[in-house]
């Protein structure tokens, strides 16, 4: 008989270990990609917990298919002459043991369970699976990178996208997915696609347990909502083509046919229909502007997301050709006269330059090993009390507001979909280091600076647009750190970008986009000490790819002396 006793120490002794590991884990997984890789290693291990818990199903099936074919060959013989069989003593013998004892073990055998180890294991780590937030978040991360790149639901269906190494199709429980969470927040828009999508491959024979009416009784919906009647009423006859019986779906027929009839009645009243499409349009002369002016009219949400797909406005040739590349040792700094940098310029105004190979794969992979065990929920600085809260998620096109309970004023939130954590120079020599080489380049004193930040962006990892700097309507911003306004932004890029996760400035129409090992820097302040509006930027989301920053935003204290003040205030 298998014995179980073993089979369930060595997983009782295997779980215990696992849940140490993941202890340290926090939630809220789809912010940071790098979490997510625990998840892989976690599955990995259920995996074999599985596999493990089949394998003792099967040596036990194993053993009563034994039992069971050696009592069917003694059970024919014994059957054809009972009595005769019986008559030898050692058979009459035996079959009482059976009985009494055989039976009885067998019994223990079937009844034995081997799932103990697996399910408590199951059970310990489900705990510290993804949520139903995490889920939700990741659904609305593919609609977020649907809208900001013009993908449509075939191409992400399929996982057809730039720079892909391992492509992955979607089945028609996850495009219903999808739209069942675009339905969720009231987005019409993306619940049509997505069911459409779904829709589309089950009619192309996709097996799956998700039927038609199913995905035709949220289509048609969708559409109505969008005030498309006539469609929605030619869903509406499929799916009860399908399931004459429905009861919505019924009413729905009656009342959309309702409304169609009103619709053309009315339509006659006012005149053709013809007449009704018909606009007179006053044709003004457009007065020609430059693509400067042109993108400046532009709404800042859809300059961004032009930005993000390499779409936004392109620096002349004139400009181009004042941007040069350097080696910059910082007026002959000691530190940088036998080894100076690379310096390359990205930007003219706002001044963006870039740093190349500034920091080692060394550097980067313990910046990275530090942080992951600390990654928490990003902050952001509330627009109104100046205190650093954690940030919210855009869950769809309608903006959220902060509201200020002591003036009542509303301002727009921020949105931010990464982890981050913050390091200081106790942490590791490492982050020194890179302290005194920002400021050997810089020329800026380090020590009032903020702590080194590390952000691992998530799902369609972004942060929409925002100023580094506090502004005048924001005077106590950084009040409890003392040290004045943040001067500058310094930017390490720790990871490459298969595809997305380009810093942009929607105000000029910058867009720098991420280079492991190298490092931007830009002024936030003016040297008159006033903020710079163009540096307003934003973190694209990432498309495909993993992607690692560290910053440091240098404030104002310490800097009298290393960067004098202007007289103008665009000095």
């Amino acid at each position: 008989m298998l014995s179980t006793t073993t089979t369930r120490m060595e997983l009782l002794c295997w779980c215990l270990l696992l849940l140490s590991s993941l202890l340290s884990v926090s939630a809220d997984f789809y912010t940071s990609i790098g979490q997510m890789t625990d998840l892989l290693y976690t599955e990995k291990d259920l995996v074999t917990s599985l596999k493990d818990y089949i394998k003792a199903e099967e040596n036990k099936l194993a053993q009563i298919k034994q039992w069971a074919d050696k009592l069917d060959s003694l059970s024919k013989t014994a059957t054809k002459d009972p009595e005769a069989f019986l008559g030898h003593p050692v058979n009459a013998f035996k079959l009482v043991k059976r009985l009494n004892s055989e039976w009885g073990n067998l019994e223990s055998l079937v009844l034995s369970d081997t799932t103990d180890g697996f399910i408590s294991n199951l059970t310990i780590q489900r705990q510290y699976f993804p949520s139903d937030e995490d889920q939700t978040g990741a659904a609305k991360a593919l609609l977020r990178l649907q809208d900001t790149y013009k993908l449509d639901s075939n191409t992400i269906s399929t996982g057809d996208l730039p720079g892909v190494t391992y492509k992955s199709h979607m089945t028609a429980e996850d495009c219903f997915e999808l739209g069942k969470v675009a339905y969720t927040d009231i987005d019409y828009y993306h619940t049509e696609l997505w069911m459409v999508q779904a829709l589309k491959q089950l009619e192309d024979g996709e097996e799956s347990t998700l039927d038609k009416v199913s995905v035709l009784d949220y289509l048609s919906y969708a559409i109505y909502q969008q005030g498309e009647m006539e469609r929605a009423l030619e869903y509406t006859k499929q799916l009860l083509a399908l399931d004459p019986e429905h009861k919505r779906a019924n009413g729905n027929l009656k009342y959309f046919e309702f409304q169609l009839e009103k619709q053309r009645k009315a339509a006659e009243e006012e005149g053709t229909k013809e007449e009704l499409e018909t606009e007179k349009v006053e044709v003004k002369k457009k007065t020609k502007r430059s693509a400067k002016a042109e993108f400046k009219l532009i709404p800042e949400r859809k300059k961004y997301e032009m930005l993000c797909r390499g779409e936004g406005i392109k620096m002349t040739p004139r400009r181009q050709s004042r941007l040069f590349c350097r080696y910059h040792d910082n007026n002959r700094n000691p530190k940088l006269l036998l080894a100076p940098v690379k310096q390359q310029d990205e930007w003219d105004k706002p001044y963006i330059v870039r740093y190349l190979n500034i920091i080692s794969d060394e550097e980067t992979e313990k910046v990275k090993q530090l942080a992951k065990p600390r990654l928490r929920r990003a902050t952001i600085s509330n627009p109104v009390t100046g205190v650093l809260e954690t940030a919210p998620y855009r869950i769809s096109k309608r903006r959220a507001t902060v509201h200020d309970p002591q003036t009542g004023k509303l301002t727009t939130a921020q949105y931010r979909v990464s982890k981050s954590a913050w390091l200081t120079v106790d942490d590791d020599q490492v982050v020194d280091i890179l302290n005194e080489r920002i400021e050997d380049i810089t020329g800026l004193e380090m020590d009032t600076a903020e702590e080194l930040q590390v952000a691992n962006y998530g799902m369609g990892g972004q942060y929409e647009p925002h100023f580094d700097f506090g502004r005048k309507d924001e005077p106590d911003a950084f009040k409890e750190l003392g040290t004045g306004n943040r001067i500058a932004t310094w930017l390490f890029y720790m990871s490459d970008i298969s595809a997305g996760g380009a810093t942009v400035f929607p105000d000029v129409g910058a867009a720098v986009w991420p280079q492991k090992n190298s490092a931007v820097f830009w002024y936030n302040l003016f040297a008159s000490g006033e903020g710079d509006y163009s540096t307003r930027h934003a973190a694209c989301p990432v498309l495909v790819g993993n992607k690692w920053v560290s910053n440091k935003w240098i404030h104002e204290r310490g800097q009298e002396w290393r960067r004098p003040c202007g007289l103008s205030e665009s000095e």
